[in-house]
């Protein structure tokens, strides 16, 4: 009898952590994806309004932790004339690749809810390493991630041809999220 008590308590550490991770999911409503380019030294300000993620996460089980997101391309929201543009195959070419992704590979924690999050990016076929600073926040249920971060478009090959010369499009882009999540262990 406390062999198999043992047993199931074991099986119950073992498995609740990734009961409660696996019951961690995104608050879409809440959340946004930003990005902030430059088009002849204006700011150029857009966003994503589709997106999803995948989250398995505790800041007490951190190699164990996996974060990734998916975002639709094909959901790029600047302005009428952009948008149109943006889906073409010189940017996004969001017939051919409809979605940038992005998969942890390893989280650290900096203290005081910070932390970063290393990982690959891929946009257009194209992946690159990426470590991602993120804030963590919780109220109540919800946990609130923040970061910003850059990515240089040409690494991704988006807006190539023409649209390479960064005299017209600057290079650099900021990237700014807002990821609202629940079932997140306390920090």
């Amino acid at each position: 009898m406390k062999r198999l008590f043992a047993t199931t308590a074991l099986a119950f550490a073992t498995f609740l952590p990734q009961m409660a991770q696996a019951d961690q999911a995104l608050v879409p409503a809440q959340s946004e994806i930003t990005f902030t380019a430059k088009q002849l030294g204006v700011p150029l300000d857009g966003r994503f309004k589709r997106f999803a993620a995948q989250v398995a996460f505790d800041p007490k089980a951190l190699p164990a932790s996996k974060i990734a997101f998916q975002i639709e391309l094909g959901s790029v929201a600047v302005n009428a004339d952009s948008d149109a543009e943006l889906v073409k195959p010189e940017w996004f070419n969001t017939a051919k690749f409809p979605k940038a992704t992005f998969q942890s590979s390893a989280i650290k924690a900096l203290g005081g809810g910070r932390f970063e999050v290393a990982g690959k990016l891929a946009i257009k076929g194209n992946a690159r390493d990426l470590v991602v600073p993120v804030q963590l926040t919780q109220a109540g249920a919800l946990t609130t991630a923040t970061g910003t971060f850059g990515i240089k478009r040409l690494d991704f090959k988006v807006g190539d041809g023409d649209w390479a010369d960064t005299s017209v499009v600057a290079n650099d882009v900021q990237v700014k999220f807002k990821l609202v999540l629940q079932g997140v262990p306390a920090l």
